[in-house]
């Protein structure tokens, strides 16, 4: 089948795949843009900003951003938001994720509005406050959810409070790359599977008056876009088959530890927010595990359930330093981060957003799997 395109409030968007936000530095203007200019909606992720420009904040002697005001930067977005609608030639969406556990959440929200996107998806919580930060500004608002009771709350609080209900929802189930909407055990019980979680939440949103599903976590080739779209979803997101393009934004060190990744390397541990982080086993990895804590002090105050860095003196290391070493390209401090299916990439390489659209929309056989079909 075709691709039916998605309605999401005064935009029609040809290809109904969003590319998932990825932080720090793995999706930002290059890759959101490439991936709009083929009809999709391209996520710039909000979080760690004031690495990708340097010269826009204020750093410390290891070149980490002083501050939240910094960290995540006001004047990065706008900058990234504008090259990516250039880049985008108008076509497809622009949108940004904005994780509700950062510190300065309505004011990144505020900036993203002001630099003009066209979407705010936002999840790590519930982004109950959010119309209030937008307004009355002509942005489709998308909550992550975990479950249909999630959605429930969104739609009464929004409903209550501020006349207004989410454009669509997405639905992340535990097999995503980063922080999950679970607790480590329910990452893998069957009734958490993305597949079992998505009939309810589909039934809640057909409630509240059809609110598009998108679903994520776990959804990796047009086989699987189809099946959920056959099933009553709007759309997908996706972000680790993203990881593997060149236009990804992400240094090459990091492209190259995704492609290397056997499956037994992906794992799930503990974070600093206070969910559990999918990650690839690396060096710096390995280390935590054997008991080192390479926690440095917090400089960024980078996300507010860290409590200005106690969370992490517990864990033994700092998101946001880890995040931005591994986008500065070090691959022996830094965290790489991967969905449970990432280990599939290292069948396809690296390749064009071009391409990976046309494997996703059944135009191109699936280097990732041995049986997928193409659309005829």
């Amino acid at each position: 089948m075709s691709l039916p395109p998605l309605k999401l409030r005064n935009k029609l968007i040809p290809i109904p795949i969003f590319q998932g936000g990825m932080g720090v530095g793995i999706s930002w203007e290059r890759l959101a843009g490439t991936v709009a200019r083929e009809g999709a909606v391209g996520i710039i992720s909000a979080v760690g900003t004031g690495y990708r420009y340097p010269e826009l904040v204020k750093r410390d002697k290891f070149g980490r951003p002083i501050g939240s005001i910094y960290t995540h930067s006001k004047e990065a977005l706008t900058r990234m938001i504008g090259e990516a609608k250039k880049l985008s030639e108008g076509k497809g969406a622009i949108g940004v994720n904005i994780l509700c556990a950062i510190t300065d959440y309505g004011r990144v929200a505020v900036d993203a509005v002001e630099a003009g996107a066209d979407i705010i998806v936002s999840g790590a919580g519930l982004p109950l406050r959010l119309p209030e930060y937008v307004g009355d500004a002509d942005v489709a608002l998308i909550p992550i959810v975990s479950s249909a009771r999630a959605l429930n709350l969104i739609c009464r609080t929004w409903e209550k409070k501020y006349k207004r209900l989410p454009d669509a929802v997405v639905l992340e189930g535990p097999k995503s790359g980063g922080h999950q909407g679970f607790k480590y055990e329910e990452c893998f019980m069957p009734e958490h599977q993305l597949e079992n979680l998505f009939p309810s939440v589909l039934e809640e949103t057909r409630r509240w008056g059809n609110i598009p599903v998108i679903v994520a976590g776990g959804v990796w080739s047009y086989r699987d876009i189809v099946y959920y779209i056959e099933q009553g979803a709007g759309g997908v997101q996706m972000a680790t088959r993203f990881i593997a393009t060149h236009e990804c934004d992400a240094p090459l060190v990091y492209k190259e530890t995704v492609l290397n990744a056997k499956e037994e390397d992906i794992i799930l541990f503990k974070s600093p927010v206070g969910y559990p982080l999918r990650v690839i086993r690396t060096p710096f990895v390995e280390r935590l595990l054997a008991g080192y804590n390479g926690w440095n002090g917090c400089i960024s105050h980078c996300i507010t359930p860290c409590n200005k860095g106690e969370e992490a003196r517990k864990v033994g290391f700092c998101i946001a330093d880890r995040l931005g070493s591994a986008w500065l390209g070090n691959y022996e401090e830094g965290i790489f981060i991967s969905g449970a299916n990432g280990h599939l990439l290292k069948k396809q390489g690296i390749i064009s957003v071009k391409e990976l659209i046309g494997i996703l929309t059944g135009k191109m056989p699936d280097p990732t799997l041995e049986e997928e079909y193409v659309l005829k």
